[in-house]
């Protein structure tokens, strides 16, 4: 008799709610295992069913529940509860977490025609490109949040380079309070001038978060319509010049495509590790109308991602190295206890994104999980927390500290994590940060894998000159045309 493989049979997870792809009415939405994967199926009344992969392996789905952790909720939302998520946004009161991550579209103008974007000014018709008086307004307005102000902002787009105050815009973010900027672009304008390198860096640059699709140019002229991987090259190169350390590829992954490539990424980032210190693998998302057949040939959820790295990179980064984002949200507790003040909670859905480091000492790059005992230290952390929160005396946070330092195997990590503890800064986890290299994914949804449960956890948040504040799904799928189209203005086909 053969054994029955109950793994192939269909088990119901949990009711969620989601949205049609066709006409983002929110229906109810099923979330389920089968074939040892997991689904999200759902039926709207006018334009019928659409099922859809939500997670590629059932065993790690159930792993990374474990993780999670609800942070801090805004107390000072901008909209009310009227119509339901994700209509409200804005942020209403039902969001569950504070904003981390600050994007500010700054242009829809852009240097590239890719294939694969709708949101340039040249497909949109129309140019959105707020004033610098507004893009202040909109830091000002994230940076009242409260209790806790975000500290980060990407500034974004379009291609951000293409503005010639960028550089004005960056050193506005840091007059006003952000300890980390961010810029995202294609490297086009890096890779032709060292010097505007330099302007960036002077103007208070922390990152570039540089497109990054593959190392051979295939990946580049399927994506972005032309071989640009010399391009990243010379940027990358340029950037170095110019004196910085925190550059991060950014590929987007499409099965079929460049997921063969996912090791040889994550190589070059090792062997750049110098101004390399991250590699955002973004699984694609579907936008448009797009069949079944279409999107299963395409689509990638991050337990892929994870599988792929460790098979193409030798075991150098293996499944359980991998964490979800919100697992850090007892040391963020940790950090405010220690320091009677907030710490910026790192409290995304544990099914947004995942992440792991690698530790650099010299030439010799290993598993941060080599020197730390993750398990032992999260363990730690929950008890140190709830001693502290109890008695909140000196010696309660000395022995909690000492308790968590006693999970650090390695001297010289110990000395950064000791640091980065009895000072609780940005600077500190900065400095920590340039240790390491972060490989890590997050898996933007689509209106097709749309969990409202995941939106009301969302920590990337967009401001919008009406005094808004979207998350970063909502945005994309169902407010981006709409909040645009608000303050366009007619493109000079001239120009």
């Amino acid at each position: 008799m053969g054994i029955l493989n109950t793994n192939n049979f269909r088990k119901e997870i949990k009711q969620t709610d989601s949205i049609c792809p066709i006409c983002n009415l929110v229906i109810p939405a099923n979330i389920y295992k089968e074939d040892g994967k997991v689904y999200i199926t759902k039926t709207c009344p006018e334009h019928g069913n659409v099922t859809d992969l939500y997670w590629g392996d059932y065993e790690e789905y159930v792993r990374v529940q474990e993780f999670e952790n609800l942070g801090v909720k805004l107390e000072n939302p901008r909209t009310q509860v009227q119509r339901g998520c994700p209509y409200d946004c804005g942020i209403c009161p039902e969001h569950k977490s504070h904003t981390v991550l600050v994007l500010i579209d700054i242009t829809n103008r852009c240097n590239l025609k890719c294939p694969i974007c709708f949101t340039n000014a040249g497909v949109a018709g129309y140019l959105y490109e707020p004033s610098k008086d507004q893009i202040r307004e909109m830091m000002v307005n994230v940076r009242s949040n409260k209790p806790v102000p975000p500290t980060a902002i990407q500034l974004t787009g379009g291609e951000p380079t293409v503005r010639d105050d960028l550089p004005e815009l960056i050193e506005m973010a840091v007059e006003l309070g952000f300890a980390h900027t961010q810029v995202s672009s294609n490297g086009i304008k890096m890779a032709e001038s060292a010097e505007y390198c330099r302007i960036l860096k002077k103007a208070g640059l922390s990152t570039v978060y540089l497109q990054f699709d593959g190392i051979t140019p295939e990946p580049f002229i399927r994506l972005r319509g032309l071989d640009l991987l010399e391009v990243k090259i010379r940027a990358i190169s340029n950037l170095r010049e110019a004196g910085f350390m925190s550059i991060v590829l950014v590929p987007v992954l499409i099965r079929g495509l460049n997921d063969d490539q996912v090791g040889d990424i994550i190589r070059f980032a090792i062997d750049n590790k110098e101004c390399i210190r991250g590699v955002n693998f973004q699984p694609v998302s579907m936008s448009g109308r797009i069949n079944k057949e279409e999107r299963e040939s395409m689509r990638i959820t991050i337990p892929d991602l994870i599988r792929l790295t460790e098979e193409q990179i030798g075991g150098l980064i293996k499944r359980e190295d991998w964490y979800p984002i919100s697992a850090v949200v007892p040391f963020c507790k940790f950090l405010s206890n220690v320091k009677n003040e907030k710490f910026v909670d790192l409290s995304p859905h544990q099914n947004c994104g995942m992440g792991t480091y690698l530790y650099i000492d010299g030439e010799k790059v290993t598993p941060l999980s080599d020197h730390i005992d993750i398990e032992g230290l999260l363990d730690s952390i929950n008890a140190s927390n709830s001693q502290m929160e109890k008695g909140k005396t000196v010696l309660a946070r000395v022995t909690a500290i000492l308790g968590i330092l006693k999970k650090v195997k390695f001297r010289q990590l110990y000395n950064f994590i000791s640091t980065l503890i009895y000072k609780s800064d940005y600077h500190s986890l900065d400095r920590l940060h340039h240790k390491m290299i972060l490989i890590s994914s997050m898996h933007f949804m689509d209106p097709y894998n749309f969990d409202l449960e995941r939106v009301k956890r969302c920590v990337v948040h967009y401001a919008i000159p009406d005094g808004r504040i979207i998350p970063f799904c909502t945005m994309n799928n169902i407010h981006r045309r709409e909040i645009e189209k608000k303050f366009a203005k007619p493109i000079n086909l001239d120009e």
